[in-house]
């Protein structure tokens, strides 16, 4: 259970950096009303919605699935003037991720932690790092609405961006089930995988850390 309260913590505070790093750019362009509606802080209730943000990523982490985005943060876009600040505001929350993931990577890499160690902090740390390089590349499918969609829909003819965030849910539904196909997973984690291996996460961490994640599989 450890590893559990340890990982759903850890994503939390995920969820705060990531809809952090869209509010603070939007600040920084022009957008003052999110710091009226208390986005440029760390408190998670304001980012939160109790289905969106907590019971269902937690469903989809129980079942072994895709670590969803979570919270939100409602920018004005008539009040950051160009194109190219607006994309780099969709784009701010994935960077905070990729901040997180070097963060999380650092005991590894500098030796403090072994890559063969395979007791609670390594692989609560592990499955911490592979749900980030989920979530960056979750969030950057260009399907609405999600940030990839976001940064490239500035450049789309504007009945073509209504169209498709009117039917945004549709959309977002439609890209759960191929998810989880069989063959559409296996490329999703296999990306996931050799992302993680590259960073020089041992992958056999991460197994143990979803193991460890659903530890009342274990008992008994």
């Amino acid at each position: 259970m450890e590893v559990f309260i340890f990982v759903l913590v850890g994503w939390i505070f995920s969820v705060c950096l990531h809809e952090f790093g869209h509010a603070i750019v939007a600040y920084k362009f022009g957008d003052y009303s999110v710091k009226d509606k208390g986005y440029l802080t760390m408190n998670p209730i304001h980012y939160t919605d109790p289905l969106t943000s907590i019971i269902l990523p937690i469903v989809f982490m129980v079942l072994g699935g895709i670590g969803l985005p979570g919270g939100a943060v409602y920018i004005n876009d008539s009040l950051i003037p160009k194109r190219w600040q607006r994309a780099a505001v969709s784009l701010a929350g994935p960077a905070m991720n990729i901040l997180l993931i070097v963060l999380l990577c650092i005991p590894f890499w500098t030796g403090l932690i072994s890559a063969e160690n395979k007791t609670l902090l390594p692989i609560a740390l592990a499955m911490l790092v592979s749900l980030q390089v989920m979530a960056v590349i979750f969030n950057l499918i260009p399907v609405p609405s999600l940030d990839g969609f976001r940064a490239i829909s500035e450049w789309l003819p504007l009945h073509v961006r209504e169209f498709a965030m009117r039917h945004a849910n549709m959309f977002l539904l439609l890209l759960f089930v191929l998810m989880w196909q069989g063959r559409v997973a296996r490329i999703f984690w296999g990306i996931v995988g050799l992302i993680c291996e590259l960073l020089g996460i041992n992958s056999d961490l991460v197994v143990g850390g979803w193991v460890e994640f659903r530890f009342w599989e274990n008992r008994g």
